[in-house]
Parts: C-alpha cells; structure tokens; sequence
C-alpha cells in the first residue's frame, strides 16, 4: 500500500508541475558574454582602433575564464566582446570586466566617452520585433511615441534586457546657424557656445524662509516654446541686443545623421527589437509584452498601425513544442499497440502502461526541482526514451504472467501462492533489468562530455532521458511488482491463461527458422559479418555535419553593398531586396533594418540591411523557396546575399561572429592586402559543389574628407587648435548644448551650421571662421582633401581580421569544408604574418565528432566490465558486445537511405543504441545461463530460452523503434530537426540488431560453449 500511495503522490505532483511549467524552444544557449561599448566622437575606425579597442582588448584578454575576445572599431564608436568559458557565471564576468575598465578608462583620451557595459543579454536572446507604421503621423513623431511610450513600458516589464528603436527621426531642438547673419552681426561661434551652454536649463536659489514656512526659490528658464528659444541673447552690438533668432533658425527636426532607417513591407516604419535576459521564459515574457502593447495601443493616434508577426521567437516555440508532444502522444500509441499485440491481456497491458505516464511526470518533477528548464532537447530526450521506458516493466510483467501460467498448470497441491510466483518471477528478472538500464545509462555519458553550444544544447536531452529511464526502472522494480500481485492469477475461473495469437504464431515461426539457422551457424554468421563489413565501409561515404538544419518558419536576409554608400541609397537597394521577396507568395510580411539602432551593440554600417521575412509553405517545399529567394535576390547588383534563419543564423553568429555556417577568418595587419587575399580566397573556392552565399566582409576603404590645420596660418591668425576643434564640431557635426524638456520628456538642444551651407565639399572650404574679430574661410588656415580610410576594422583576440563566409547547400558541411581547404592550401600563398583559420559550424562539429568517438570507446569499456561483472565470464560478456556491430548496420543503413550524412545528433544516437541494443543479447546470454543452472542441456538451453525471451525481446525492441517512428519520419518539422536523425539511427540499429540478434547471439553462443557440454 505504501509503493501505491507514493506513486499517487507522485502522479498528482508531476501533473501539477507539468501544468505550471513554462517550455523554451531551447536550453540557455548564451555563451557569458559581456560587451563593452566606448563613444569616440569625430573619431575615425583607425584611430578607435588604437586609442579605444587596443586598450580596453588589452585590459581584459588575460582576465580569468576568458576565451576569446571579439571587437569592431568603426567611425565613432568601439566595440569589444567578451566572451568567458562556458559555465563562468555571467555576474562574476560583467565584474571582471568591470574592474579592468575601471583601471584603463583612466588612459583613454580626454574625448572618449566612459566604456559601458551593454545589456546582459546576447544576439540569441533576441525575441519580438514590434512594428510602427502610420499614414497621417510623422516619421518624427512615430519614433517619439516609440522612445518615450512604447519603451519605458516595455523595459518595465521583468525579464526585459534591452528595447532598442530603430527607423524614424529622432525628435532635437536645432539652432541653425546662418554664416552670412552672423558675419553681418559680427558673432563668432565662440559667443554662440557661450551663450547657448545650459541655456535651457533652471536655475537654484537655494531656500528661504518668511512667515514660518520654507520656500524653495527656482530661476525657471526651461522652455519648449521655440519662440522664447529664440529670443535668447548671443551679445550686445552698441546698444542693440543679438538674439539667436537675429543669427540662426531655431526649429525642430529629426537628428542627422541617421545610423540607420527601417521599413515593413517597403514602407517606412519604426521597428523596436526587444531583447530578454538569460534564463527568461520566452513565451510568459511574449505573452507580458504583447499585453503591454495591445494596452498601449488603446492609447496611440487612431492611423498607426502596431505589428508583432515579423520576428517571434515564441512562434517557433509554439511550433516545435507542439511537434514534440505530437511525437510523443503517436510514440505512446504504438508502444500500447505492441503491448495489446503481444499480451493481448488489459490487466497485464495496463500494469506495463503506468511506467510511461508515471516516469515521465517524476522526469518534470526532478527536472524541476534540479533547477533544470523544459525545452524541445528535454522533451526530445522523453520522446526518445519513451519506448524504453516500459522495457523494464515489459520483462517483469511478461516473466511475471509466464510464471504465473506455469504456476496454473502444476497440480493444486503443487501451486504456490500469488505472492510467492511474483516475488520469484520478479527476482529472477531483477539483476538483467538492473544491469541493461546502468549500461543504457553508461551509453549516454559521452554526450555530458561536450563543451560549448553543442553541449549547452544536447546535455539536457541526456539529462531527461536518463532520469526518465531511472525513474521507469525504479517503478518497475517496485509498483510493477505490487500491481502484478494485486491484479493477475486472480481469475474467477479456473482457466489457463493462453499465450497471445501474435506471440504464439511468431514463435512457431521463430522457432523453425532457429533451427535452421542452428543447422547453417557459419554462414549465417558468415554473412552478418559480411553485412557488417559493408555497412562500415559505407559509413565512410557518408556525409557530415554539425546540426540538422532548422525549419523555423522564417527568413533572415543579409543585404550588404559596399561601404561609403549613403543610407538613402543603401536604403533604397533594401526597399527593391523587399519587394522581390514579396513576390514569393510563401512569404507572409517583410521588415528591415538598415543600419543599426542607436542603442544597439552589434555595430552594422549602414552599407547593410537585415531583412526579416516569415513564409507559410504551400505547394513549394523549403529548399524550391530558398531558391527562388536567392534567384530573385541575385539581380541585385553590387550585393552580397546571405540567407539564414532567425535561430540558426544567431547561432552562427555566437559560434564564430559570422552569420553564415563557413566562417573563413584570414588574420594580418594591412586591411587592403587582407582584402585582396580574401577576394583572392572567393575566386579560388566559388565553383566549389554545394557552397552559396559566399561573401568577402566589406572591410575595405570608404571615401573620407580630411581637414588638416595650417599650423603656421593658425598661429598667424591667433586661433588656437581648441578654438580650431571646436570651429569643426560645431559647423560640421553639431553639439548639443542643453536639453529641453516637453511634457515629461527630453530631448536635446543642438547647436550646428545650416545644411545648406555644407553640404558639398567647395562649401565647406568656404566655412567663415573667426579669427580674431575678422571671418576668414576655413581653407586659408586648413587643407581639405578627399581620401580613404577604413569602413571598420574587425579584430579577434588582438589581432585584425577579414571573414570569408559561406553557407551550405544540397551538400554537407565537412565535404564542403574539407574541399575549400584543399583548394585554399593549393592556391592561396600568405604573406609573411598572415594565416588563416576555420570557423563556424565546421570548428564545432570536429570538436564534437572528436569527444564524442574517445569517450564513446571509454563507454564500450564500462560496459564490458558491467557485463563481465554479470556474467563473472569474458566470452559471455564478448558475446552480448556483438549487438553493436548488428546495431551498426542498421543505424548507417538508415542514414543512406534517408539524409546520408553523419551529424552530431546521429553520432549521439549512434552511441545510445549501443547501450539499448545490448540489453536483449544480455537477456538472452542470462536466460541461457538460468537454464543451464537448472540442468538442461546446451541445446536445450538456447532453443528453449531463445524462445523463452522472444516475446520481451521482441516487445521491448518494438516498443523501442515504433515509437521513434513519429520523430523519424517528421525531421523536418519545426522541433523535431535535431532528435530525428537520433531517432532515425536508433530506429534502424534495433531492427537489425533484434533480428540479427536472435540468430547470432544463439549461434554463437552454441559454439562458444560446445566444449562445456
């Protein structure tokens, strides 16, 4: 009663839990990264490089658990990643990092911002894109309602990192200076900087005290009213009063320069990318968010128009945990099929059944309190394990009944007691059910042994497997037994319980070819080995790879051309990329970015687009898609394309900072020469079969304007180099003086020279600078000159760096690779300092694939000595070792027939089927060994127990592989992509090592053992 109660118990705690759990798509895939982000006005990527990047890389490459340290130096702006071992908590690393910047943010230049820590978050933890479009509301007043309404909501909400706007003109106050006024007005910019610093701001009169109360005294001199702006005081000429307004146009209007635009469907939009923090539940923080967002919109001016279909992680979650539990619910039919086929007995088929529900609630339940998320890997490792886990109850319910039939037939006198057969039935079965779920349990090991991503990622599918076959055999070991008791050999009538039809017809057939098989030992085993030899020879020919590509439902579309473009043409080439995706009738909506966001840490120039584009298939499959997309996308010229999706095309940018799969990094010092290798390295690898998307990083030259000081014309004319910096500031980039505040928010007050004063290179040369009391223009004291410098100088553990990246297409990724490097070495000679590496899946599968074949021999060798520790015999335990070569044919078998390629996920299934096969050879071998304890002679011992364990054997093995048929059979659905070439693996091993087993083990067994008769 006390096994009976505690099962309840746990049935009604899983269920609670289950019902109360919230399912990621997948396990905290972030890698500690802590990114470090440093302004640098007016600076170019050169001189970041040098007085920003090489400082702050330098002070944190040697601090503790850092591995790799990522940056990218452009105009202005420094970025610099840090990325820790994996495992190193992400508190203690954004403290490290914070100690080193806090000890080189003292030698940075005078003009460089403090370095700041970005969110704690990564490019994965990137979820839901939110559109803004309108008809009658202005750009600049969509983004304002998007900065100060939208965003401080959604960062209220918990779990938020990051909300960062893109698109639309950000609301400034600009005072425009008109050079021809102020050189009528004798005003220098120096007065205007005077006068306008904190002019917008209010001023303290400290307190006073009258009549027994305090009174605190404010000078208001804040306002928004551009007239009373204007009306501000620059100087006295006489007794004529300057005003701004007498010298400059004061008005409102977006900022300039844009770091990037935004469009949805080539319309002009304002997007904003929410970015979640680590070990967030994705869908409760989507549901939160989309909330917030439909109780914002009751508010919004009636034209605009909110979105939240084009980039949503919680969609692809939907879909592949849904998936998932499909898999699940059809492997469960077919395990209760097989138990109704073969015990054609309810009472027997429903004590064999509650393992299954039982252990899976106990595998949330522990999952649960060990901290541990659910996610598509922890459900896929229940789906997997899902036939397994009656296994054990099978082999004592199926030995409880056959004993209990036994029991019947004796005479009465003779009949032991209920109790008494299933507590003998269940001891003799207790030892080998032990010993088979501790060798399945060793077979899994090697998988805890993988680093990075891929052991982030495939750990936890480990983990719910392996607590879910404990849990099954514990139930078997406990409430199988109380249940067998409690429910069979209690017939009202006196009958003899009969065999199945099933099982006895397959055993009469069994049995004949047996002895046949018996009869002809050596060529039965002969060709086995020769079937063997060919499947091994074939697993050469197969491809490899690291995951299964993802079907995610969605599009992510890199558009870049070349640097020095100008954001209106970049964005016009974005809009032409959007309405040939358009056209593609599997694709439902489409928004766009080009350039960055000004919060945003991934500094992308605004020569490149990022396209989002989710599809609904129809009549066309995935693959006919991606080709039409790349088809259409090849007109445009001038381009480079790269098509992923939005999970995997993150992940590619985690594993090696190149969003596509083939990450070619060429190391050295000149950008130019880098370049041209690069370029040299994409003609030589073009043509090579199976490669697309291939891209040479645009880290080239771009157009600049130098404005270099006439030292000895300054000095004739008494300006000083501040005085001279200033000049330039002002007149060319603007500088905020103050900030204005309107209705509870700010926005800031710039000072800065009319456009149309500047806006070709003649005009600024002709710049009044003052000098003095006189204007001269800016050409008699300066040289201005076109040149080139560089766009961005990308640098990967201080040292610079160009990437060469590819995708792969209708062919896998180590043939690619391995071709690419072969003709790399035959044709490409480096420079002296010049090397080059291999990233991206490529470097992770080779990593994996390695750890995986050494810890999988220390795997085969456990279990030897578990079965040696079984059987006190090393030929009996070499005989049940033969599965796994019986268990090999079929796992490469269905690789050929189906992806014909080797991935990480088919190397784990690989690994585990040797741990499940080996449990019917130990069955048999322990069941031979039973008998013969009994007496019986050699012959008699392999016919009768062979025949004894093929119903189990045949359950177990089916219940096994049917239910992996779901997850075969369905590898392309959203979910299902990494544990379907497992279950495609596992699925063909146990049909040919049942099989083979049934006729090898015997035979083999038989000739070991002639000796001993």
């Amino acid at each position: 009663m006390v096994v009976l109660f505690a099962s309840v118990i746990l049935l009604v705690a899983g269920f609670y839990t289950a019902l109360h759990t919230e399912v990621d798509v997948f396990p905290d895939l972030n890698a500690p990264t802590v990114v470090v982000m440093t302004e640098a006005k007016g600076m170019a990527p050169e001189e970041v490089e040098r007085l920003v990047t090489f400082p702050v890389e330098t002070a944190v490459n040697g601090a503790t658990d850092v591995r790799r340290v990522r940056s990218s130096s452009t105009t202005g702006l420094s970025v610099v990643q840090v990325e820790f071992n994996w495992g190193t908590d992400i508190y203690l690393a954004r403290q490290i990092v914070s100690e080193k910047l806090a000890a080189v943010s003292e030698s940075l230049p005078a003009n460089v911002g403090k370095p700041t820590l970005g969110p704690q978050s990564s490019i994965l933890g990137e979820m839901l894109i939110i559109g803004l479009t309108a008809d009658s509301t202005s750009m600049l007043d969509l983004r304002t309602i998007a900065d100060w309404t939208i965003r401080p909501r959604l960062l209220s909400t918990g779990g938020v990192a990051q909300v960062a706007v893109l698109g639309g003109d950000i609301k400034e106050f600009q005072l425009l200076l008109d050079q021809a006024r102020m050189k009528h007005y004798n005003v220098t910019i120096d007065e205007v900087m005077n006068a306008t610093r904190g002019m917008n701001q209010n001023a303290n009169g400290g307190v006073i005290y009258e009549y027994g109360n305090e009174y605190i005294v404010r000078g208001v001199l804040s306002t928004s009213k551009l007239e009373e702006l204007s009306k501000a005081v620059i100087k006295r000429n006489g007794e004529m009063p300057v005003l701004l307004q007498d010298i400059a146009d004061v008005r409102v209007s977006g900022k300039e320069p844009k770091l990037g635009v935004a469009s949805e469907k080539g319309k002009p939009a304002v997007l904003i990318t929410v970015t979640k923090q680590p070990n967030t539940s994705t869908i409760d923080l989507t549901e939160k968010l989309e909330a917030a967002v439909k109780d914002l919109q009751k508010n919004l001016p009636a034209d605009v128009k909110v979105s939240t279909d084009s980039f949503r992680q919680s969609r692809f979650i939907d879909s592949s945990i849904g998936n998932v539990k499909k898999s699940l619910y059809e492997g469960s039919f077919f395990v209760v099929l097989v138990l109704l086929l073969f015990l054609a007995n309810v009472r027997t088929t429903f004590i064999s059944l509650i393992t299954l529900p039982l252990s899976l609630l106990v595998t949330i339940l522990t999952m649960h309190y060990m901290g541990l998320t659910i996610n598509t890997m922890s459900l896929g490792g229940m789906a997997i394990a899902i036939g397994s886990l009656v296994d054990d109850a099978i082999v004592d319910v199926e030995n409880v009944y056959k004993r209990l039939r036994e029991n019947r037939m004796k005479g009465k006198d003779k009949q032991k007691t209920i109790f008494s057969v299933v507590f003998e039935a269940s001891k003799e079965v207790r030892t080998p059910i032990l010993n088979s779920t501790l060798i399945i349990i060793v077979s899994f090991v090697p998988l805890f042994f993988l680093s990075g991503m891929e052991g982030r990622m495939l750990v936890p599918l480990g983990i719910s497997f392996i607590i879910s076959l404990v849990a099954s055999t514990i139930v078997a070991l406990t409430l199988t037994p109380v249940l067998c008791s409690y429910l069979l050999g209690r017939e009202k009538n006196d009958g003899i319980p009969k065999e199945a039809f099933v099982a006895r017809y397959l055993k009469g057939i069994y049995e004949r070819a047996l002895n046949w098989s018996l009869n002809h030992n050596r060529l039965v085993i002969g060709g086995t080995f020769g079937l063997f030899l060919v499947a091994f020879v074939l697993s050469f020919t197969l491809g490899r790879s690291f995951l299964p590509p993802f079907n995610e439902g969605s599009f992510t579309i890199n558009v870049s051309s070349l640097p020095g473009i100008s954001l209106e043409e970049s964005d016009n080439i974005g809009r032409r990329a959007e309405q040939l995706l358009m056209k593609i009738p599997e694709i439902k909506t489409v928004v766009r970015k080009t350039g960055r966001a000004e919060l945003d840490e991934h500094a992308l120039g605004v020569n490149v687009s990022e396209i989002e584009a989710p599809f609904e298939l129809k009549e066309r499959s995935r693959e006919e898609v991606v080709a039409d997309v790349r088809q259409k996308l090849s007109s445009l010229v001038g381009t480079n394309i790269e098509i992923g999706q939005p999970i995997s095309h993150r992940i590619d940018a985690m594993l090696s900072g190149s969003k596509a799969q083939i990450a070619i990094k060429l190391f050295g010092d000149d950008l130019n020469k880098m370049f041209g290798i690069g370029n040299q390295i994409k003609s030589v690898i073009k043509d090579v079969k199976g490669i697309a998307d291939l891209n040479v990083e645009q880290q080239i030259e771009r157009p600049q304007l130098k404005i270099t000081p006439r030292r000895e014309m300054l000095a004739k004319y008494g300006i000083s180099l501040p005085e001279f910096s200033e000049f330039i500031n002002v007149s060319l980039a603007g500088e905020v003086v103050s900030q204005v505040y309107e209705e509870g928010k700010t926005f800031d007050l710039t000072v800065k020279v009319r456009d149309n004063d500047k806006d070709e290179a003649e005009k600024i040369r002709g710049l009044m600078i003052d000098a003095n009391g006189t204007k001269i223009p800016l050409e008699h004291i300066a040289e201005v000159t076109s040149s080139m410098g560089p766009n961005t100088i990308n640098r990967e553990n201080v040292k610079r760096k160009i990437v060469i990246s590819a995708n792969v297409s209708e062919r896998d990724l180590r043939s690619v690779v391995n071709d690419i490097q072969k003709r790399i070495d035959q044709n490409v000679k480096l420079p002296e300092g010049y090397h080059v590496e291999y990233g991206g899946q490529f470097e992770s599968e080779q990593a994996a694939s390695r750890i995986l074949m050494l810890t999988s021999i220390l795997s085969v060798v456990v279990i030897f000595l578990i079965l040696f520790h079984e059987f006190k015999s090393a030929r009996q335990s070499a005989i049940v070792l033969i599965n796994l070569p019986l268990a090999l044919i079929g796992g490469v078998f269905a690789l050929l027939i189906t992806t014909g390629e080797i991935s990480i996920p088919a190397i784990i299934g690989f690994i585990s089927l040797f741990g499940i096969a080996t449990r019917n050879g130990m069955l048999l071998i322990s069941h031979y060994n039973h008998l013969r304890d009994q007496g019986h002679s050699l012959h008699e011992c392999v016919i009768q127990g062979s025949l004894d364990r093929l119903n189990p054997i045949l359950m177990t093995a089916l219940c096994s592989a049917l239910a992996l048929i779901p997850l075969a059979l369905n590898g392309d659905l959203p979910g299902n992509e990494i544990q379907s070439p497992m279950a495609k693996v596992i699925l063909g091993g146990l049909l040919t090592s049942t099989f083979l087993n049934g006729f090898i083990i015997p035979g083999v067994y038989l000739s070991m053992n002639k000796k001993k008769k």
